[in-house]
């Protein structure tokens, strides 16, 4: 009995629906996605406290983001023409290489500023494999069933964070740094894996197969010269900006709460490194709970209720955060809940939205052009960021609200995406 079938009798869940009428690239990809989540939401929690335990600061970990989106700008651009001149499949395996094995391994022998900004150059190769992993996800996959497949791959990841008490047991048993140390080893053995798991099960797109044919005879720096003509395409398409923007506005919002969480929770409110790996497992736990038991009952092409209601959340939980006293374990647990609930929501939507708004045949650079200038955009929001934290650690959360109710408007103005005809 195949696959397929397998899951067919597995039950009548819309979720394993979605991985039974989509294999091939979209069930690979989301079977294997904890390869990467596992030890990235392992390492997570402690990153930034990883580098600050060892005398980088709050300017420097700003500065450290922010050098790296610049530097990513770059990689997005050249990862959507290596997308289409050597196909979905192997750019997404170059950049597992340099972006994750490679880049890890320097992440495990840091310790010092300049060696950690070697480390996240090495990972802006991860937007090479942005551009082309999306592409090899989604491009034979039945439209109807993006939000499912986004929700999987969101569940992939979350998965994983329930090994996390074990990182946080062996902080406390070891410290932070040569803890992190070998997860970042073991990191970069997990994704050379994954690639090699690509390379056997993962086939060129129809698409991706269309694409390098149109472009073999046709040069690099030609291909580059052409992002003129996709440019003005994009900004005169309506739809289009507004995904972007919602797109750019997540990610900023993202990166400050990604980074400054763990500073702020330790360093402000006092409370103990061992939680940083408890509250990873209660987002988990929620948003798996709600993906699995109340997502599948929402409509999968309905956008802007859902992303309203996931936007308002996310205000509300930052504002229990910045009102949360010294020791208030209550009110993080709160913030996380509400976090997890708000993620849900949104994640797959804005993701699928903004697939559903772009041209099929220029999908790779596109997502390209849109992935750098997502960066572009955001770069200088991380010194920002580390900044404001330096003269307070609330500003940075404070700072995410004001962005928040930002998205809220774009939001209140986009257009339901129609279904019909539409492929992807």
């Amino acid at each position: 009995m195949n696959l397929k079938a397998k899951l067919r009798r597995l039950g009548g869940h819309p979720l394993i629906q979605v991985l039974a009428d989509n294999g091939g690239n979209p069930r690979t990809l989301v079977l294997i996605e904890p390869l990467w989540g596992i030890p990235y939401n392992l390492i997570a929690p402690f990153a930034t406290l990883y580098m600050y335990t060892q005398g980088v600061t709050d300017v420097q970990i700003g500065l450290i983001l922010s050098v790296a989106m610049v530097v990513q700008v770059f990689f997005s651009f050249f990862g959507g023409i290596l997308t289409d001149k050597v196909g979905r499949k192997f750019t997404t395996m170059m950049g597992d290489f340099f972006g994750w094995a490679l880049a890890c391994l320097v992440w495990a022998v840091s310790n010092n500023f300049w060696l950690f900004l070697i480390a996240a150059i090495l990972n802006c190769f991860e937007q090479i494999n942005q551009t082309a992993w999306y592409c090899l996800l989604i491009e034979d996959a039945h439209p109807k069933d993006l939000v499912g497949i986004y929700t999987w791959v969101s569940i992939g990841g979350l998965v994983a964070v329930f090994f996390a008490p074990l990182s946080g047991l062996f902080v406390n048993a070891y410290s932070v740094v040569p803890v992190v140390r070998v997860l970042y080893f073991l990191f970069s053995l997990t994704m050379v894996i994954k690639m090699l798991i690509t390379l056997k099960f993962c086939r060129e797109t129809k698409q991706g197969q269309i694409r390098r044919a149109e472009t073999k005879g046709v040069s690099v720096f030609q291909m580059l010269g052409e992002y003129r003509q996709l440019v003005p395409r994009l900004l005169k398409d309506r739809g289009v900006l507004k995904a972007v923007a919602v797109s750019v506005i997540l990610y900023i919002t993202n990166m400050v709460n990604t980074n400054f969480f763990s500073l702020y929770v330790t360093q402000r409110l006092g409370l103990s490194e061992n939680f940083l790996a408890v509250f990873p497992i209660l987002n988990a736990a929620v948003m798996l709970v709600f993906m699995v038991g109340i997502q599948h009952r929402m409509s999968a092409t309905k956008f802007r209720a859902p992303l309203w209601t996931g936007l308002i959340l996310f205000c509300v939980a930052a504002v229990v955060l910045i009102l949360s006293p010294a020791g208030g374990l209550g009110f993080v647990l709160v913030y996380v809940f509400l976090t997890a609930v708000g993620s849900a929501l949104v994640n797959p939507r804005k993701d699928a939205l903004l697939q559903l708004n772009i041209d099929t045949q220029e999908r790779a650079r596109l997502n390209a052009l849109i992935m750098a200038s997502t960066i572009a955009l955001s770069s200088p929001f991380g010194y920002l960021a580390g900044w404001l934290s330096s003269v307070d650690r609330r500003l940075p959360i404070a700072f995410v609200v004001v962005l928040l109710l930002l998205a809220m408007l774009v939001i209140s103005r986009i257009q339901e995406p129609k279904m019909e005809d539409r492929t992807l």
